[in-house]
């Protein structure tokens, strides 16, 4: 199979996207009252750490909220974990899994929550797919058809830092790669260090060419931690009417 080499620096074609409508009650393209905030990014770019400060400051606030995360779904994790063990997981049926788990939380959590008028916090979306999913081979329009049913969401960040430092993130302090995080099903590589640096290289790319193409907002995963958490708050705040999620007394 052939190899990638990873990516390390931004591709200067890719600008963000112009900014989407302000959440407001009277917007038309907008089926609920609620709104969804997003966060994407390669392992060790931050992105979590900044999702749950934001998190924590919503709830200190007195904002209604909840929290959802990737793979987190309890219908389909023996299978998931069953075939990771077997070694049994194609790229498509692998991507079909996810899939299949991304559409129950959409069932039971994400949209019952928007239509309440909460604030969903989503640590990885449907982008996880396109990236991870296309890096294993998997088309494009296939996996866009697959999640066309998610709800679009009002904000997603995509929190970037060069391919070096992200990987020195992950692998500080981490006792083993496990073999579907380091990519070792793709045979890229024989040493898993080798094979996660070219795979999350592959990923990189794949989510530097949606920042043009899916509304990202793009964020320097270098800078400090409260100075991100800093204009995080500021672009929430600048796109979505806050108000209207406050806990009533």
């Amino acid at each position: 199979m052939p190899t990638a080499k990873p990516s390390s620096t931004v591709k200067t074609a890719a600008q963000p996207a112009p900014v989407p409508p302000r959440v407001t009650p009277d917007n038309p393209q907008r089926p609920y009252p609620g709104a969804l905030i997003v966060v994407e990014g390669i392992d060790g770019s931050g992105k979590s750490t900044q999702l749950y400060l934001l998190k924590r400051w919503l709830e200190i606030s007195g904002y209604k909220i909840h929290f959802t995360e990737w793979n987190s779904s309890p219908l389909v994790k023996s299978a998931t974990s069953r075939g990771k063990k077997k070694k049994l997981l194609t790229p498509s049926t692998f991507s079909m899994i996810h899939a299949a788990d991304f559409a129950d939380r959409c069932e039971r959590q994400i949209l019952p929550l928007l239509q309440s008028g909460y604030l969903v916090l989503a640590d990885r979306y449907i982008y996880t797919a396109f990236a991870r999913d296309g890096a294993r081979g998997c088309p494009e329009a296939w996996l866009r058809n697959l999640y066309n049913f998610a709800p679009q969401p009002d904000i997603t960040f995509y929190f970037r830092a060069p391919l070096e430092v992200s990987i020195n993130r992950i692998l500080v302090g981490r006792p083993a790669l496990k073999y579907h995080e380091a990519g070792m099903d793709l045979g890229l590589s024989l040493d898993p260090v080798e094979s996660f640096k070219i795979f999350q290289g592959m990923i990189l790319d794949g989510y530097d060419r949606m920042v043009a193409t899916d509304n990202f907002v793009l964020m320097d995963g270098t800078q400090q931690v409260n100075r991100l958490q800093k204009h995080m708050r500021g672009i929430v705040r600048s796109r979505i009417d806050l108000n209207r999620y406050r806990v009533k007394p």
